[in-house]
């Protein structure tokens, strides 16, 4: 094998003259132009070696003996050996979008706060550092691949990954938020990569279902948080388990295509695992993962001779892995320390005091207060407090399942944390199974905080959106419910994966949610409720009045056996029951986990196409009165808005700090097309988060493009500038909008 793969240490050595430095190692030269000279010198079986990870039958990840001792091989979630001969380290990939997952050493790592809590910030500086503190950990666990951040949109309410995804339920947020978390990983010598691409949006069936999408709705609404990734310099990106429009994403040259070619992607692709089907390559597919079955030298060399590839494709691949390495500085940091990517540091504990008040920042931060009727919050010092529900060592909810989930190096958890930081006061705590007991607690108090959640994992979707499913508790709205008739003053904190029904809300006076809040929960949620943190976080998604408020068919989730494909020629039952069959006979339609259902033949069709989230919601003029809508966010302080003025280059306005202390205002810009357009009522454009004083005013101005007042056109497969009236709306959510203008373009 090459590399001395199996050897105690690599040896870094590099071709060319002795004493001579290669050419590809003049860091003056672009990540591009060493790619091309270092692949010059490689040879076809070392091109090859790059396209897959460790060959049959060698264990694909995370592997070690009964003794805790390594395979170098295997050390990591993904790997691909190293080349010595010319000083390549090993790619060593790792799990996941929200924190190293370490599965030998467990607990040695930060579980930070997931990636919808995070977007929740609508902050650039909070999501740069939530990147910043994940890239320094991978790297000093020895990886050069995070795999991650997840950034798809949630289409799918119910969509057991959501809590992954920091795209919530708009393309601009993703497309803002997604930049400053890749810089923040690849600053650390750390490869990022987004995913999953694309149309990756339910756990049902997602080994075989196919999304049925329409190219403006791709453009529009799926892939902007992928071109912002390109924008900011991903080095990699993850297609999918599913097909789009019956083609598998892993090969499928048209939404490859897409992204290589329309939104200008010149890093790699790779696999998800066991998502590979075939030798791809051609299609725009570059790296197998985890293992060689199709883009090992066998399959390559096979596809080579039946002409299904070329060596030109075999070139593009690994050129457009070496450029990611050279451009986040892996290449340059191995030749100076051959032990910068060596798996001994996989056993190091390498979270620090630094990462875990870093993670308390981040998860207060991203806590959304929906509701605070009479200043409820935040809570003075010197009052009898009960504490109900999940909010103990064996109940407290920090993070979701799969391979998102980090074991935590510690759990500071709500009950603990609130005692630590409650003075002169009295602090009494209920777990909520018993709700006659605890409302008795709640009514014997002067506040009841309430803390309540659920959870999701990757491979299935959510049975409801109700408090009552994904965990073993299943009385929680019944202990809303009787707490807030004993407690006037009941605040509920909601620990959730997404979206979530809050059919009491009208009955208790404060709401926040802390999503997957991380390991630092407790703690950051009690600054929160004293008021040490003031609130400024919005929902990235919308909180639904009911179950299946955007009236989603059995067609459109989770889909059904004979949904139309686009072509007429192709009959979509006996295309899929072949590819089900020959994916069964050659062992690979598969999910990464046993507990993966069969797959099915499903299609699932978009027909709502941009009416996704609150653009469903404003189409259908559907008014909130349990739930929440998309930006919405209160803070212990109030803001005025005024003096607009608009145009197609920018919105100005002026915003006020109206309160009593400090905090910062998420100010909101939409947009509301021509109606020749056909586009949803309006539309998230441009946001500003700014931090004023008590009694403070400033002038934000939100620049705009040619691109924010853009469709894209299907018949000349490009963005298009629409002209016409268009109007500005300018507030604090999609529902609270202070400020109307227009402008023509």
């Amino acid at each position: 094998m090459l590399g001395g793969w199996r050897s105690g240490v690599v040896m870094v050595m590099v071709a060319g003259v002795s004493g001579a430095t290669p050419a590809w190692m003049d860091p003056s030269d672009p990540p591009d132009v060493r790619a091309k000279a270092l692949l010059a010198e490689m040879t076809f079986d070392e091109k090859v070696q790059m396209l897959h990870g460790p060959i049959a039958p060698m264990p694909c990840c995370e592997c070690h003996n009964a003794s805790g001792i390594i395979d170098k091989a295997c050390a990591y979630t993904g790997n691909i050996a190293p080349n010595s001969r010319l000083g390549i380290p090993p790619v060593n990939m790792n799990d996941g979008p929200q924190g190293f997952r370490e599965a030998i050493f467990p607990g040695t790592t930060t579980a930070w706060p997931s990636g919808l809590t995070v977007a929740s910030s609508w902050d650039v500086n909070v999501m740069g550092q939530w990147g910043d503190g994940m890239g320094k950990e991978f790297f000093a666990k020895g990886a050069n691949v995070q795999l991650g951040p997840g950034v798809c949109l949630a289409r799918v309410p119910r969509n057991g990954r959501n809590f992954e995804y920091l795209s919530g339920e708009d393309p601009f947020l993703g497309y803002v938020l997604v930049q400053p978390v890749i810089k923040g990983i690849q600053s650390h010598n750390v490869v990022a990569n987004a995913k999953h691409y694309v149309q990756n949006n339910q756990e049902t069936d997602r080994s075989a279902i196919s999304e049925l999408v329409d190219e403006r709705t791709r453009f529009e609404m799926y892939y902007p948080v992928f071109e912002g990734a390109v924008k900011a310099g991903v080095g990699s990106m993850m297609c999918s388990y599913n097909k789009i429009n019956g083609v598998w994403s892993c090969e499928n040259p048209t939404t490859l295509g897409d992204l290589k070619n329309s939104l200008g992607f010149k890093g790699y692709v790779m696999s998800d695992w066991g998502a590979t089907h075939s030798t791809s390559i051609h299609a725009g597919l570059d790296v197998e993962m985890p293992s060689a079955k199709f883009m090992g030298p066998a399959g390559i060399n096979s596809t080579l001779q039946a002409k299904g590839a070329t060596l030109a494709d075999i070139d593009d691949s690994v050129t457009r892995i070496l450029t990611a390495m050279f451009q986040v500085g892996v290449i340059d940091t191995f030749a100076k320390d051959p032990m910068a990517y060596d798996v001994s540091k996989h056993s190091k504990n390498v979270t620090t005091i630094a990462a875990a008040e870093l993670a308390r920042t981040l998860s207060a931060q991203s806590t959304v207060l929906l509701k605070n009727d009479d200043a409820l919050l935040p809570i003075a010092h010197g009052k009898r407090i009960a504490i109900i529900g999940l909010a103990d060592t064996d109940n407290a909810l920090t993070h979701a399942g799969g391979s998102g989930q980090v074991t935590p190096s510690f759990i500071a958890t709500p009950l603990s944390s609130f005692k630590a930081a409650y003075h002169g006061g009295v602090v009494t705590y209920c777990n909520g199974s018993d709700v006659a007991l605890c409302a008795a607690h709640a009514g014997a108090a002067d506040v009841a905080i309430v803390f309540a959640g659920t959870l999701s994992s990757e491979g299935s979707d959510r049975k409801s959106l109700s408090l009552d499913d994904g965990i073993a508790v299943n009385n929680q709205n019944e202990l809303i419910t009787r707490v807030a008739a004993a407690q006037t003053n009941t605040a509920v904190v909601l620990s959730v994966p997404g979206a979530i029904l809050c059919p009491w809300a009208p009955a208790v006076k404060a709401i926040l949610t802390n999503f997957m809040p991380g390991q630092q929960a407790g703690n950051a949620i009690t600054d929160v409720l004293l008021g040490l943190v003031n609130p400024s976080a919005k929902l990235p998604l919308t909180f639904p009045n009911v179950e299946n408020e955007t009236e989603f068919t059995p067609e459109q989730w989770p889909g059904l056996p004979d949904a139309p494909l686009p072509s007429p020629k192709t009959n979509p039952r006996q295309l899929c029951e072949k590819l089900t069959q020959q994916g069964f006979a050659e062992g690979f339609v598969q999910g990464p986990t046993t507990n993966d259902p069969p797959p099915s033949c499903n299609y699932a069709n978009y027909t709502e196409r941009l009416l996704v989230g609150y653009r469903y919601y404003d189409h259908h003029k559907i008014a909130f009165t349990t739930g929440f809508p998309f930006g919405h966010g209160l803070s212990y302080t109030q803001f005025a808005y005024s003096e607009l003025t608009a145009s197609k280059t920018a919105v100005s306005f002026t915003l006020k700090n109206t309160g009593d202390r400090a905090g910062a205002e998420v100010a909101q810009l939409y947009l509301g097309f021509p109606a020749s357009a056909e586009e949803p009522p309006r539309q998230l454009k441009g946001f500003s988060k700014v931090l004023l004083a008590a009694g403070a005013s400033m002038q934000i101005t939100i620049p705009l493009t040619p691109r924010e007042m853009s469709i894209w056109d299907v018949g000349s497969h490009g963005w298009q500038v629409v002209n016409g009236e268009f109007t500005a709306w300018v507030g604090s959510s999609s529902r609270d909008t202070r400020l109307t203008g227009t402008f023509t373009v």
